[in-house]
């Protein structure tokens, strides 16, 4: 841990570790495999154009089925469910017309 990391780069060493401890695969958008598991969270996963990335999309045997987005310790979860939602409801590049499921 280096004094010039940013609050967002410690959470995202905790949920790496999270989702690991948790049996989760987790790699890099540019190392995707997803079936080196059932369960696999790709870390900034580029979404649809104009939609930005998603902190870590989910996916469960191949298939999308959530968005993480990292943020510092005490940040308002409220103010990240827009974020959020509208992450579900963009269509993935490289996944045809299917939609993340919403929550």
């Amino acid at each position: 841990m280096s004094a010039h990391d940013t609050p967002e780069q410690r959470a995202r060493r905790h949920i790496d570790a999270a989702l690991t401890a948790a049996g989760w695969i987790v790699q890099d958008r540019d190392d995707t495999e997803l079936s080196a598991g059932p369960g696999v969270a790709i870390r900034e996963f580029r979404m649809a154009s104009d939609h930005g990335f998603a902190d870590y999309l989910l996916f469960v045997d191949g298939q999308a089925v959530g968005a993480l987005e990292a943020k510092p310790e005490g940040y308002p979860l409220a103010s990240v469910e827009p974020q959020v939602k509208q992450l579900l409801h963009t269509t993935a590049p490289h996944r045809g017309d299917r939609r993340l499921p919403s929550a």
